[in-house]
């Protein structure tokens, strides 16, 4: 097929898989097309090239990256001619073996390779060059289509990549490679720019966003770098995620609690409580240690929201260490959590220890762990029944509701607040008039 009409902006769409992190990297890689003279559309089906920005964690992820390429694959545009470029999680993790069994695609880009997105897009299209000189080009920061001039609600903004701690079960490591900080300046530039585009909410994220700074030349660390941003835009809602136990520190309980628009959240991923369980991922501390931070937090911030993941099914886990961390969850130390069952990925310490459980038994074991945290945890929200809070408009659903989200519930994870009224990226203080399940009600 023809690629492009005369004098056209050339244009790509993006099908994003995987966590927040694969989205920031998505919309960075955006912006390196625009930059470059690209235009980034919506519609697959209408795009000259289409990017699939896979995830490949864990196996469900691979097989539903794998499902996106293919559905992309079948695109009448892409049957056409025109190119399909695989990037993210998966090249990285599988390499060259990835182009022998996906002939579908035209290119591969690893992580490590995304800045590269606009060359690997012209040489895919046959270019011969980047069109950066080209009247239509459009500027760095301009936004995607699809977007409003003022942006979304929240933001996410990445602070680092890659991880050090070598996890047994976890692939992270190989796919991103050693943990790498951003510099403070890159990412208060970050957040200038989302909150220039409208965010009223900033999200740090990262795989371990404890471990922040520890690298940079000038070391620094991550409640330094919540500090400064949230002075800088004291009007902005600012909220951390991924956060390693180890991760929390005296210094960043201070800011969080003296900063009144940095949200007073933590998520933890604990992974297990049992020690035994613990040490065999490569991990450290206990239900005892966690009890003590939870008790630490909630003593240096007065009504935190605290969210954790868990693991069921890990190989060796006895039924006495299962019950242990049912028995944890039970507890209601924690507002929300989230269970997966372990998953056996190739290449990880973990898939060749002894003990494998099998498949309809992790499962059974996530779902039991997953029905006490539902039971505890919607009762957690339910108190909050009569409470005044403040909400974030973030939308409509499709229905025509007005929803939210307040400060104790992260994006896309902890359920909204349905609304009566507000202005779509405002905030409204409302009263909690009823719950269901983990989604609020107000007056």
């Amino acid at each position: 097929m023809s690629v492009l009409g005369e004098g056209a902006s050339p244009a790509v769409a993006f099908v994003t898989l995987g966590c927040a992190k694969n989205e920031v990297d998505t919309r960075e890689m955006g912006e390196r097309l625009l930059d470059a003279g690209f235009a980034v559309v919506d519609d697959p089906a209408r795009a000259q090239a289409v990017v699939v920005n896979t995830c490949a964690f864990i196996q469900s992820a691979i097989e539903e990256s794998l499902d996106a390429i293919f559905d992309a694959a079948d695109l009448p545009n892409v049957v056409a001619g025109a190119p399909l470029i695989v990037a993210g999680c998966m090249p990285s993790r599988f390499g060259d073996e990835l182009a022998t069994e996906l002939p579908e695609a035209r290119s591969f880009l690893p992580c490590s390779r995304e800045d590269d997105i606009a060359e690997v897009v012209s040489r895919a299209l046959g270019l011969g060059g980047l069109p950066s000189g080209a009247p239509w080009r459009q500027p760095l920061g301009c936004g995607l289509e699809g977007e409003s001039p003022a942006g979304a609600p929240f933001a996410y903004v990445k602070i680092s990549d890659g991880c050090d701690r070598r996890c047994s079960f976890c692939t992270i490591p190989d796919i991103r490679g050693p943990y790498r900080s951003f510099s403070v300046e890159t990412v208060a530039r970050d957040v200038a720019r989302q909150v220039e585009r409208g965010a009223r909410e900033i999200v740090l994220i990262a795989q371990d966003t404890g471990c922040y700074g520890h690298d940079l030349d000038e070391p620094t660390t991550l409640a330094a770098l919540l500090d400064r941003v949230a002075a800088a835009h004291p009007d902005v809602w600012f909220r951390v995620m991924y956060t390693e136990p180890d991760g929390i520190t005296d210094e960043l309980l201070d800011v969080v609690a003296g900063r009144d628009n940095v949200c007073s959240y933590f998520d933890i991923p604990l992974q297990h409580v049992s020690a035994t369980v613990l040490r065999s991922m490569r991990r450290r501390g206990d239900a005892e240690a966690f009890r003590a931070l939870v008790g630490r937090i909630r003593s240096s911030v007065p009504g935190a929201t605290l969210r954790t993941t868990l693991i069921a099914g890990f190989p060796g886990e006895t039924d006495e260490q299962f019950q242990e961390l049912c028995d944890f969850v039970a507890e209601g130390l924690f507002d929300y959590v989230g269970v997966f069952a372990y998953s056996a990925e190739e290449g990880t310490a973990a898939a060749s220890l002894p003990g494998q459980l099998d498949e309809d038994e992790k499962r059974e074991r996530a779902q039991a762990v997953r029905d006490v945290a539902d039971a505890v945890c919607t009762a957690k929200v339910a108190e909050r029944v009569g409470s005044v809070c403040e909400v974030l408009v973030e939308g409509y659903e499709e229905d025509g509701q007005l929803y939210g989200r307040a400060r104790c519930q992260a994006p896309e994870v902890d359920g909204v607040v349905y609304l009566e009224s507000g202005e779509v990226g405002q905030f409204a203080s409302v009263r909690i008039a009823d719950t269901l399940l983990y989604e609020m009600e107000s007056e």
